[in-house]
């Protein structure tokens, strides 16, 4: 936990102290507006965050709860990187702040008392807001404690009385550790391992089922991203090579255009990159003739991102090998996708779909004699499968990963739950135990898929799958 420290009549900048004038100083005090605003309306997540908050306080009757947002991480001497809450504050707040912190202190009834403690606008009578590297004036302003009060609809205090908070508490104490040093150092060890272990698997498995404010969220994530991929497309189509960098800032730029951002770094993997499951270096060229596999997902400024991935042909049309190699990437997602419904075990989808990868492999003759029954109960397909074929989204890209396995990989889909199916295909280039032709093609496709009380909905269906579809779409999108 960090808290701001002005020094009167002192400029601080670039670690160098040096005196401003008492007439400055008092300059500076005077003459500013007052832009408190008592009219803010709750945040759209607010009820929601009230409704998470009371399932939580019901897991752990009479326990002192802290959960803290995280601090700014330096990417470089004084310069950090934008900062993100950690997400199980922001699930249980609806807030983003830096350096804030949620406590939720026991009643004697069993249920909790909820507290945001946050910063408060940067002091202008003590010159905090200029005189302070990270003051108002430099950074930006910030809600007072009265404005957050009114957005997020539980009370709000000063960050800075919270060790002396903490410092006083009594009883057994569950933190989510690892996001501020300063909130850990406060309680004195009095938060076991053990008990902070079982509190950060219970904040997973809350989120394994969605709300209705997080499916709508992620609903949007999935059609922002699809206008993402729409211009991809359009920057394909000069006819030359295209460099994965620009198609990776086109993405971008869609998402900051409309006010969201990227869930995680994007993978614009062109040629023999594409067999590189995690390829993030985007320092190559899409050439026509080759595949550009585009694995990408808008994250909302909600914090709920998209995860979506098109393996999509360069020029425009995909070649017979590469369609050979796509049809079975998609067949394999079919029927993963077919799989997703309510009280279907979790990996039904990936069994469905690496089964039909493995007949595939089997049929092209890359078991050798071995029938597929026994390459695939030994794993060999593996090879060029690489990965499972899907995983929880939330506010997370990898969302829920805390939860325990019986809840999870080895659980049951419910409604609500919401899962990438995402197969694929990766022939190194290196690779010489497959035909030389096959080798530098990699294919993956990937949608995000609702359970729903039928079956499911695929949130990503505006983009297309099917091999003709997305020859069609693409040259509809070149014009």
């Amino acid at each position: 936990m960090t808290t701001v420290q002005s020094d009167e009549n002192r400029d601080r900048k670039n670690g160098l102290y040096r005196r401003v004038s008492d007439e400055l100083a008092a300059h500076m005090r005077q003459g500013w507006a007052d832009t408190e605003h008592s009219d803010l309306r709750p945040a759209p997540q607010a009820a929601y965050a009230a409704r998470r908050r009371a399932e939580l306080s019901a897991r752990f009757p009479g326990e002192l709860l802290v959960i803290p947002a995280g601090n700014a991480k330096v990417r470089a001497n004084d310069t950090h990187y934008p900062f993100r809450p950690s997400s199980d504050y922001a699930y249980l707040t609806g807030d983003q702040s830096q350096d804030a912190v949620l406590v939720m202190e026991p009643d004697e009834d069993g249920g909790h008392r909820a507290t945001a403690y946050l910063r408060p606008r940067s002091d202008r009578d003590n010159g905090e807001f200029w005189l302070d590297y990270h003051g108002e004036l430099w950074d930006g302003r910030r809600n007072s404690l009265t404005e957050n009060e009114q957005v997020l609809g539980l009370p709000c205090r000063d960050v800075r009385t919270l060790p002396d908070r903490l410092g006083g508490a009594a009883g057994r104490v569950r933190l989510l550790r690892g996001y501020d040093a300063g909130v850990e150092a406060a309680l004195d060890g009095r938060a076991t391992t053990e008990h902070d272990d079982e509190f950060r698997v219970a904040l997973s498995e809350m989120r394994l089922v969605k709300d209705e404010f997080e499916i709508a969220d992620l609903r949007f994530a999935c059609e922002a991203t699809v206008r993402g991929f729409e211009d991809v497309v359009r920057v394909l189509a000069t006819g030359e090579p295209t460099p994965e960098r620009l198609i990776e800032g086109t993405f971008f730029t869609r998402a900051r255009v409309e006010g969201n951002d990227v869930g995680y770094a994007s993978i614009c993997a062109a040629g023999p990159h594409a067999t590189t499951l995690h390829w993030v270096r985007n320092d190559g060229e899409a050439r026509p003739g080759e595949l550009l596999l585009l694995d990408a997902g808008v994250e909302t400024r909600n914090l709920y991102t998209a995860d979506v991935t098109r393996t999509l042909p360069v020029g425009g049309r995909f070649s017979p090998l590469q369609r050979e190699v796509y049809e079975a990437v998609y067949a394999a997602q079919e029927a993963g996708i077919a799989a997703v419904r309510p009280g279907a075990g979790y990996r039904d989808f990936h069994e469905a779909a690496q089964r039909v990868l493995a007949e595939r492999l089997a049929a092209w003759g890359f078991f050798g004699d071995r029938p597929v029954d026994e390459a695939y109960a030994l794993g060999l397909h593996r090879r060029w499968t690489l990965a499972g074929t899907g995983h929880m989204l939330g506010l997370d890209v990898h969302d829920c990963s805390k939860a325990r396995t019986e809840m999870y990989v080895d659980g049951t889909l419910r409604a609500g739950m919401v899962l990438t199916v995402e197969p694929g295909l990766y022939f190194q280039a290196d690779d010489l135990t497959v035909p030389e032709e096959y080798r530098g093609i990699g294919v993956r496709v990937e949608d995000d898929l609702l359970v729903t009380e039928e079956g499911n909905e695929n949130l990503t269906a505006g983009l297309p799958r099917h091999p003709d579809e997305v020859e069609a779409w693409m040259a509809r999108l070149r014009g």
